[in-house]
Order: C-alpha cells, then sequence, then structure tokens
C-alpha cells in the first residue's frame, strides 16, 4: 500500500464528488520554485492505492521537469479515476474545477492522458488556475505540439553524443505509441531523414500514420519493436516501459521518448548505461508541453514558448556532459541539476521581503 507521508510531498487532496461521480487526487510535490503546475490524468485505475501511486510518482516528475525547464513553477499533478469515454461530463469536470480553485493557486492544472483543452475549458468555468486551453479561450491549444518537438530536440542531442551529428537522418526510429505526441514525433522524424517504426494498441492511431506516412514500418507489441533492429527506441505511450526484460534484449543505442516515468524501477539506469545505452532522462526532452502551457501563464506566444522549448537540446547536452564528467548516468545527472535549481532558488524565500 502506498504511504503518503512516506513520500516528500507537500500537500495530496483527495477530491470526491459523489452526484457527478468525480473521484481524484491532486498532489504537490514541491513549491521551492513557485505554484505547482502539471496535467489531469483521466484513467481507469484498478484501484485507488494504484492512483495513488501514479499521481505521487507524476507530480515529482514534474517537479524536476520543471526545474531543468528553467521554469519558475513546482511540481504537481492530478488524476481523476474513471473511465474517460464513459465517465466524464460537465457536471464531473467543474466539481474538479472547484476542488482546484480551492487550493487558491498552489496548483494549476492542464491536459494529460484522457483529458483535451476543450475539458480544461469546462473546468476553467470553476476555477482560474487552468492551462492548456484552446487557442479560441486565449490558450495555446494542443500541448503535444511542443512536447513532440522538445523531444526531437533531446533526440538531435542524443545522437550528437552517440553519432556525432545531431542528426536522425539514415537512422532507424522505434516509436511506441503514436497518439498525441508519438504521431507529431514521426513527423519530425521523418522530415529530418530518419526511418520510422511503430507499434500501438490502438488501430485506429497506426492508421492515421500509415495514411500520411506509408513508408513508416509497423511491428506488433512492445516486445516486437524493443527487440527489432532500431537504432532509437522512442517510448511515447504510458510509463514503466523499462524494465528488466526489456533492457536486456533492447538493440537501441539511444532511448529518447515522450512518455513519463518511463523507468519501471530504481537501477534501470545503471542497467543502461552499463549496456551502453544512452538514455535521455523523460522529464527532460518531454519538457516542451509544459513550456507552452505555462506561457499561458502571463499570455500565450507560440514563437516563445517554441524558443524556449528549442533550449532542450542544449539542456540535454548538458547532462550529458556532466554525466560523463561525474562518471554517472544521465538521468543522476539529470535528477542533481534539477535538485541543485529547486535548493539554490528555493533558498530566495528565506529573504523577506517588505510587505
Amino acid at each position: 500500500m502506498t504511504k503518503v507521508f512516506g513520500t516528500p510531498h507537500e500537500q495530496v487532496v483527495f477530491c470526491h464528488d459523489e452526484t457527478s461521480g468525480l473521484k481524484a487526487i491532486i498532489a504537490i510535490y514541491s513549491t521551492a520554485l513557485g505554484p505547482a503546475l502539471g496535467g489531469t490524468r483521466f484513467y481507469p485505475y484498478g484501484s485507488e492505492d494504484e492512483a495513488l501511486a501514479d499521481v505521487l510518482n507524476l507530480s515529482k516528475g514534474m517537479a524536476y521537469k520543471n526545474a531543468l525547464a528553467d521554469l519558475d513553477l513546482g511540481g504537481g499533478k492530478a488524476v481523476i479515476i474513471g473511465d474517460p469515454s464513459a465517465d466524464k461530463s460537465e457536471a464531473l469536470l467543474r466539481a474538479y474545477g472547484r476542488f482546484v480553485q480551492s487550493l487558491n493557486g498552489r496548483y494549476f492544472t492542464a491536459c494529460d492522458v484522457g483529458t483535451f483543452s476543450e475539458d480544461m475549458d469546462v473546468i476553467a468555468r470553476e476555477c482560474d488556475y487552468v492551462t492548456g486551453r484552446t487557442v479560441a479561450h486565449g490558450g495555446a491549444g494542443d500541448s503535444s505540439i511542443l512536447t513532440a518537438y522538445g523531444v526531437f530536440q533531446g533526440m538531435r542531442a542524443a545522437a550528437e553524443r552517440v553519432w556525432g551529428s545531431p542528426t536522425l537522418r539514415g537512422r532507424r526510429v522505434g516509436v511506441e505509441g503514436v497518439g498525441k505526441v508519438g504521431h507529431r514525433l514521426v513527423e519530425h522524424l521523418r522530415e529530418d531523414g530518419a526511418d520510422v517504426v511503430i507499434t500501438d494498441v490502438s488501430a485506429a492511431a497506426v492508421a492515421r500514420v500509415r495514411a500520411r506516412h506509408p513508408e513508416v514500418d509497423v511491428v506488433d507489441g512492445h516486445e516486437g519493436l524493443t527487440s527489432s533492429d532500431i537504432d532509437v527506441y522512442s517510448p511515447c505511450a504510458l510509463g514503466a516501459a523499462l524494465d528488466d526484460e526489456t533492457v536486456a534484449t533492447l538493440r537501441a543505442k539511444i532511448v529518447c521518448g515522450g512518455a513519463n516515468n518511463q523507468l519501471a524501477h530504481p537501477g534501470i539506469e545503471k542497467q543502461l548505461d552499463d549496456r551502453g545505452v544512452l538514455y535521455a532522462p523523460d522529464y527532460v526532452v518531454n519538457s516542451g508541453g509544459v513550456i507552452q502551457v505555462a506561457d499561458e501563464i502571463e499570455g500565450f506566444d507560440f514563437d516563445r514558448a517554441k524558443q524556449k522549448a528549442s533550449g532542450i537540446f542544449e539542456t540535454t547536452r548538458r547532462i550529458f556532459a556532466i554525466a560523463a564528467d561525474e562518471g554517472v548516468p544521465p538521468a543522476v545527472a539529470a535528477d542533481r541539476l534539477a535538485e541543485r535549481r529547486m535548493s539554490e532558488i528555493g533558498r530566495l524565500r528565506t529573504i523577506l521581503l517588505p510587505r
């Protein structure tokens, strides 16, 4: 059983509205850098404990992600327990918005798995602390646009580290999950001249990519992709894609994808390193989306947000350099860099200002 007090989270809020069917958990990991920002995941968890474990992991990842994205924002996340295709309703979303509002700005929400910009517009009818809204309501729209762009920048940095040039041209890239982020990543890869192979549990998602890029290959399932002859493995579906069995059979030289929490357990990063596989930490390379929605807080400008997301290339390069200098896996180097920023900037709050 997951124990909330066994983690360093600042706050965990359980939200229940029986009439609408809302069952949600909001987790705030850290506000050292500012209000916590992170999306709302709507997912049919098998149990409340499973939902709690997920939101605790995701909110910690957001704190580290926002720190390395050079945002003055802390880390948080929320999950709504249920099937979004059956349980989502205006009443449920508005009830959820009132719970977010009750936190008085400690947490800003946005889209995630199972939620969309249109849902954020509904939540915003009860809440001031919503990002990822539709363009019609002054928002950034679909945050997967810059998420995919950032993953591509991180992949370019990894390619430079492994092969000496920041391009995927002529390399075979396996993309697992071609939904909101994955199908956009395929666009970037094909434009760069990469050969692409994909897999997805959704036949419709695969068909959409194949309709636009009939030259893209398709394999059956996670194991079929990770054990195939690929240069780069890009997990873009749900987390924990890299477990002991996957790492043991993985043939790629680089892992770089858009999914959150890709490492199934601590120690996987060392296994990858020991096998000579360069892992681009997920919360570094997939931060383009949070950069995009965070830009809404001061009034959205796509060009400004894209310019900031372009910095993912240099941040990833820096992490690889630190990892090499300190003799640690890139995931460890990224954690150290994020923790340093949260500590150094968070400390400034001890300098009291006059009221």
